[in-house]
């Protein structure tokens, strides 16, 4: 009997995730979970069509990573949010979302702003439909700030390493995005940056009262360990 797909995930995360490597994986590890990914199909994770009644995810956690599905009926909204120290795998499921993701323009020792905002680069911001292929944000590249809206009912599979840890300093944070040249020119504009070349400023929220995410169980294929 072949393997399932699920199976297959669990067992590539196992074997090139067994620790926490810094600052992140290889590269060979990152392209072969992500050729695992790509070949990921809802049926696969047991997902139907009754579970869009309310924004959900359903997951797990293992030691050195977490990984989860997040199902969004249209028009909802996953706020931007950071993966300190993190990658993130992301295989959009079905459906279409829209990703709208910024890097950090400088590093926190170094922001030349001295107010609650930080210079963000905009990175991404495009309406992706599936299938498509897994999209990966690095450390420090790659939109590690993001926010998902979904265009249609959809579902992502998110796969990360490591996880979420508030001890080992990987704490989720949420952010309110102000275009770059809606400030006031009083300190807060940066020499050389250009207000039309994608930054943004985001400054640092409690997480939104609206953003609720409720758990259900998985009902997909077992997994055995």
């Amino acid at each position: 009997m072949p393997t399932a797909a699920v199976q297959k995930l669990y067992e590539a995360c196992n074997e090139n995730f067994s620790s926490v490597v810094a600052p992140e994986p290889s590269s060979r590890s990152i392209q072969t979970l992500r050729s695992v990914l790509d070949s990921i199909k809802p049926v696969d994770v047991g997902l139907t069509e009754e579970l869009f009644e309310n924004i959900y995810g359903y997951g797990f956690l293992e030691p050195n990573l977490q990984k989860g599905i997040f199902c969004l009926p249209a028009s909802a909204v996953i706020p931007f949010h950071d993966h300190p120290r993190m990658t993130v795998f992301s295989k959009l499921l079905f459906g279409s979302m829209n990703i709208k993701a910024y890097d950090w323009v400088y590093p926190m020792d170094t922001e030349p702003n001295t107010s609650q905002l930080r210079l963000a680069k905009l990175k991404i911001d495009n309406i992706f439909t599936a299938p498509c292929n897994t999209s990966i944000l690095h450390p420090t590249s790659g939109g590690n700030i993001h926010q998902f809206r979904a265009v249609t009912s959809c579902a992502v599979l998110d796969v990360l390493v490591p996880p979420y840890c508030d001890t080992a300093g990987r704490s989720c944070t949420y952010y309110c995005e102000y275009p770059y040249s809606s400030l006031p020119d009083d300190g807060n504009m940066i020499t050389g940056v250009d207000s039309d070349g994608g930054f943004a400023w985001l400054e640092e929220i409690e997480k939104p009262d609206d953003f609720i995410v409720e758990g259900a169980e998985y009902k997909g294929p077992l997994i055995e360990a």
